[in-house]
């Protein structure tokens, strides 16, 4: 076979050649085959030539034996490992790839399939690593040589494709190398048949040779051998060695179909094809492969489809149920319309993006109009997502757009309508901030202050809730474009509201004051607003902090709260965060210590700051405030803030003439007020970025440590030792870590075993056992076995337990990755790998009065775990998890049920084995006097629907399932009506002369207790009604529920009141089988046999 520049593939040559001498066999061998070792040609003067000529020959001869036995190594299938040493040897310069190739000689024409495939393994292996050494030349003969062993035995063709990935990688490809490649792929190779792992290699050369743009003339075979497989329907098989999963390849594919402008003519039509099936997962890969392939489209290429491309995405928007499919057909909306925002235009071009805007304002820019129907908010989406496409795109829309919301307001008066616009608008609101400030716009200066003062009233006056907020968070969005005019206008308007005396009713009142706050915080959206608006809330916390009434609290957790979202809004910001921090911090800090100080009066002024859930609510505004400072402003702000907790420091904080000093932890009584404020410094010094050193580090650690261990009040030993957890995650490795957590662990100890404050001591092994397993800590496992001990313990093994959840969930204002913790990956698969065998052997070996500890905390550990990782582990876990549903402890049975609702989803198979346990535990805990247990134990009965409908109905005899019988035209007297069957078969059809009702599909799928309903309808009831219950068994009676009942013997197929003529009764049968069930019909309001309350029932 010729290749593309004329070189010859000799018949017969099973390595690659080039012209030269003529082998020993009449074909033109190898010149690399003259090697150093070969005497040169000319002569060499004197005795020292011939001396370095004979060294040189030495070490050839010594090379060439080395890379022999690495040879005969590899490919007898003693050493893999050789395969890396020959790349490594042909790296520094000791063999040639070509010398390789002559030491594969005796493999490479052997007639063992299997020994030719190894000696070809070897040279792809050095290749993937060695192919940016070679030549132009050698990567011909390579090329021709791999091209001739595609026609080989089927077990080599693993082996030559990847030496052709490693010469795809070469940037010295001779023009034509690629096309002739790709064309011996397609005629010598049934793709299809291949391996996954193999079939990923083909797409890889593909994806390589795209980049040379040499598909020229293949364009439609190479579209067609790759787009058969589009979209990928793979299922990675269990333990599969190479780790292949469905994404990969998806992925693999998409890069492949998207690599390319050529594809376009091909792609487009098949995309839109997919996006009209019934497949979500078509529809989603379609739908991605299209956002993909708009990165390198233009005009040219979309312009014959975008037609059909828009009706799709319009359909699937306004039609899906899907969120997901929603999401993507949005940004796909987006895709497009930014790629023809980029193109560029010649004088005689139509403007595609024009022509393709007015196509989507056209058919959706009049359900805008109408605020109620259900098409108002997919409108709303597909305009903003071609909005938000690029400036141009959001031109068009909104000045088509705007205006007609505005119109649309003033015309709809009801608040739920004037909602849904407002939210509207601040979409558009937004996007009008992510594009800067624009010219004139909608909102030009001489109509500005009127929306401002629309928006003010409705934050502050609009009775529905909902309006007010769409109101605020339009003036957020409005505020960074116009702050001038929200500084100058509305602030000084809530400002005034705010503070104003106006005789009220306190409710009104007290209402106003929170949406005046709300308001506050959500216009301080730009530095200069802030720098008003937190001056405004400090003022009123000042005021509100004064009282002791259960009024003043909710009142300044209500000013902390519009802190905190000031705070969270001035992150991104520089010199708003560090306005923020050193304007807000100094202040809380100062009144909460005025607070502390002891009394010195008669009245008690400031005590509302020091209660527990203020105290709560302060520390995530510190913390907001100090996340994102950077390490300069943060080492500044901690050299004050330390010192005044540690030296009692107060010069930095304003107002500072205390009566007395300030102690946190100091000795005495009298300071239990001034240690519950180690929460504030918790937030602040648990929040600094992990490389600002905190001064007097070790003094502190020791202090946090004693109050841990010693104080009474528990809000304050808990903050303590949460502060001392999260330095101790962040603190470097070391020697004085290690001294640190020795005197931690001496301290522990002896509490533990004995004392009074054996409960303070367990709170402080929890935290820095979760502070050392987040940062994978040595000590963390010793700490973990001391916790795995207590479950033992009859006094401290349920808090033990509960302990469980604290080291596996996400902590909500310590040692978490917000704060700069030291948090590392996987470390929730790596706690179960090393600890859930030991709370199973825990389990087995504990007595009864403990058992319940150890599912307990088994319980919390597998709640937190990622499903996946769960899924794998469920067959050895699943009986503890069953028997952790028999526990009496209410804790137990809620995690367990929380963990179980989404295997039954994620794992059927799985557990389809133990549905008949499933489901009798199920509905025992429907009964539960928990709340909450009831509302979990049905919505895993519910997910019983996942199950197969055969396994499902074998299991239903023994199961109730609690149907309302209801429907248009029923009487009053039966809307209470229940209808309760035990039946083993999916359909039923009941009928009589006066009835006629049918449940259809799978029957799990409705569930009802007492109290409500849980899922969907679809019982569907015509004419009159009854109550009826399907039993196992008993007696069955029959009749209209308004004329009463007759009783006749369970078979019976008539029965007579007395006096009245017998009538036939309704007949319950299977639909499939047509075989009778027992049953009766009640009255809705007579004794529920399920109720054991209820009178007569045995």
């Amino acid at each position: 076979m010729a290749g593309p520049t004329g070189g010859a593939r000799h018949r017969g040559c099973a390595r690659p050649c080039a012209r030269g001498p003529v082998c020993a066999r009449g074909r033109p061998a190898p010149q690399a085959h003259v090697t150093a070792g070969t005497a040169p040609a000319q002569a060499q003067a004197g005795c020292g030539g011939r001396a370095a000529a004979l060294r040189a020959g030495v070490m050839a001869a010594a090379g060439a034996e080395a890379l022999a036995a690495s040879v005969r190594d590899f490919v007898s299938g003693q050493q893999d490992g050789r395969a890396a040493e020959v790349a490594a040897g042909v790296k520094d310069g000791r063999w040639t790839v070509l010398q390789l190739v002559e030491a594969l000689g005796f493999c490479l024409e052997n007639t063992d399939p299997r020994m030719r495939g190894r000696g070809i393994q070897l040279l792809s292996q050095v290749l993937l690593q060695c192919y940016s050494l070679l030549q132009e030349k050698e990567v011909l003969h390579l090329v021709l040589f791999y091209e001739s062993r595609l026609q080989d035995n089927h077990l080599v063709i693993p082996s030559v494709l990847q030496g052709l990935r490693a010469l795809s990688m070469c940037e010295v490809l001779s023009p034509g190398l690629a096309v002739s490649v790709l064309k011996a792929i397609f005629q010598e190779v049934h793709v299809q048949s291949l391996l996954q792992l193999d079939r990923h290699t083909v797409y890889s050369i593909i994806t390589n040779f795209m980049s040379t743009r040499e598909e020229g003339p293949f364009v439609e075979e190479l579209f067609e051998v790759t787009s058969c497989y589009f979209p990928v329907d793979f299922t990675p098989p269990p333990n599969d060695p190479h780790g292949i999963q469905r994404e990969d390849l998806i992925l693999s594919l998409r890069a492949v179909l998207a690599s390319t402008t050529q594809f376009a003519e091909f792609l487009l039509p098949l995309l839109i094809e997919k996006l009209d099936s019934e497949l979500q997962s078509a529809k989603l890969d379609s739908l991605q492969t299209l956002t993909a392939c708009c990165a390198i489209y233009g005009q040219k290429e979309l312009q014959e489809f975008l037609p059909s491309l828009w009706s799709s995405l319009r359909r699937e928007v306004f039609q899906t149920a899907s969120e997901k499919i929603e999401t993507e057909c949005l940004t796909a909306l987006r895709a497009l319309s930014a790629c023809l925002s980029r193109s560029v235009l010649s004088s005689d071009s139509e403007d595609l993006l024009d022509s393709f805007l007015s196509s989507i304002l056209q058919d959706c820019r009049h359900h805008l109009c109408e605020p109620d129907m259900k098409l108002v908010w997919p409108s709303a989406k597909l305009l903003q997502a071609a909005a938000g496409a690029s400036l141009r795109t959001y031109h068009r829309i909104s000045h088509s757009v705007l205006p007609l919301l505005l119109e649309q307001y003033t015309k709809h008066t009801q608040s739920s309508q004037r909602r849904t616009i407002l939210e509207m608008l601040l979409g558009f609101l937004e996007l009008q901030q992510k594009w800067g400030h624009v010219e004139e716009g909608f909102l030009s200066s001489s109509n500005l202050e009127l929306v401002v003062d629309h928006l003010i009233r409705l934050a502050l006056h609009e009775e529905d809730s909902q309006s007010s907020e769409a109101a605020m968070e339009a003036a957020g969005s409005l505020a960074p474009t116009y702050p001038k005019v929200f500084s100058g206008h509305m602030v000084p308007r809530l400002e005034e509201e705010l503070q104003s005396e106006r005789e009220e009713s306190h409710h009104k009142r007290h209402s106003l004051q929170q949406r005046c706050l709300q308001a506050l915080a959500a216009v301080s959206t730009h530095t200069s607003i802030v720098k008003d608006t937190v001056p405004i809330l400090l003022q009123h916390l000042q005021k509100v902090q004064k009282g002791t009434e259960a009024k003043n609290t909710q009142d300044v957790i209500s000013v902390c709260l519009s802190l905190h979202r000031v705070a969270l809004q001035c992150q991104q910001d520089a010199e708003g965060c560090w306005y923020f921090h050193q304007t807000v911090v100094p202040c809380l800090l100062a009144m909460a210590v005025q607070a502390a100080m002891p009394e010195s009066t008669h009245t008690l002024p400031g005590k509302a700051l020091l209660e527990e859930e203020v105290l709560a609510a302060m520390i995530p505004v510190i913390s907001a405030a100090t996340t994102h400072l950077s390490p300069e402003l943060a080492a500044q702000s901690v050299s004050h803030v330390v010192p005044l907790f540690l030296d009692g420091d107060v010069s930095f904080l304003p107002q500072n003439n205390f009566p007395c000093s300030f102690q946190p932890f100091g000795d005495g009584e009298h300071l239990e007020a001034q240690r519950r404020l180690v929460a504030l410094l918790m937030a602040f010094v648990c929040s600094l970025p992990r490389d600002v050193a905190i001064p007097q580090q070790e003094w502190l650690l020791r202090e946090l440590l004693a109050l841990s261990c010693s104080s009474n009040c528990p809000f304050t030993a808990t903050t303590a030792a949460k502060c001392f957890a999260g330095l101790v995650n962040k603190h470097p490795a070391g020697q004085q870590l290690d001294e640190v957590l020795q005197l931690a662990v001496n301290r522990m100890e002896p509490s533990l075993a004995e004392g009074p404050r054996r409960t303070q001591a367990l709170t402080l092994l929890l935290w820095v056992t979760k502070a050392l397993v987040l940062r994978y800590h040595p000590l963390s496992s010793c700490l973990t076995d001391k916790l795995l001990g207590l479950l033992g313990d009859t006094e401290l093994g349920p808090a033990t337990a509960d302990g469980f959840s604290l080291l596996m969930a996400e902590s909500p204002d310590v040692l978490h990755k917000g704060c700069h913790a030291d948090v590392r990956i996987m470390f929730r698969q790596r706690f179960f790998t090393d600890n859930v065998p030991k709370l199973v052997q825990g389990f087995h070996g504990a007595g009864p009065d403990v058992k319940a500890n150890y599912l307990k905390g088994l319980s919390h550990v597998l709640n937190h775990l990622p499903k996946p990782v769960l899924v794998t582990e469920l067959p050895t876990l699943l009986s503890l998890l069953l028997e952790a549903l028999s526990c009496s402890d209410r804790v137990v049975q809620l995690s367990t049920l929380s963990c179980l609702h989404p295997l039954l989803l994620e794992a059927p198979q799985i557990m389809s084995l133990h549905v008949d346990t499933l489901v009798t535990k199920f509905l025992n805990l429907t009964s539960s006097p928990t709340m909450a247990v009831r509302i979990a134990a049905l919505r895993c009965a519910h997910a019983l629907t996942s199950l197969p409908t055969t396994v499902v109905s074998a299991s239903a005899a023994p199961c109730c399932l609690l149907l309302h019988v209801e429907g248009p035209g029923l009487p009053d007297l039966l809307g209470a009506a229940s209808i309760h069957f035990s039946h083993r078969e999916p359909l039923l059809s009941y009928s009589c002369s006066h009835t006629r009702a049918e449940l259809s599909g799978h029957w799990p799928s409705l569930w009802m207790t007492r109290r409500g309903w849980c899922g969907r309808k679809q019982w569907q009831h015509v004419e009159n009604g009854e109550c009826v219950e399907v039993a196992a068994g008993g007696c069955q009676r029959v009749g209209d529920v308004a004329d009463g009942t007759i009783s006749v013997p369970a078979g019976s197929c008539s029965g007579a009141q007395a006096g009245e003529h017998p009538v036939s009764p309704p007949v319950l049968t299977n639909s499939l089988t047509g075989a009778s069930l027992s049953h009766q019909v009640i009255r809705p309001n007579a004794t529920d046999p399920l109720d054991p309350q209820s009178p007569g029932v045995p």
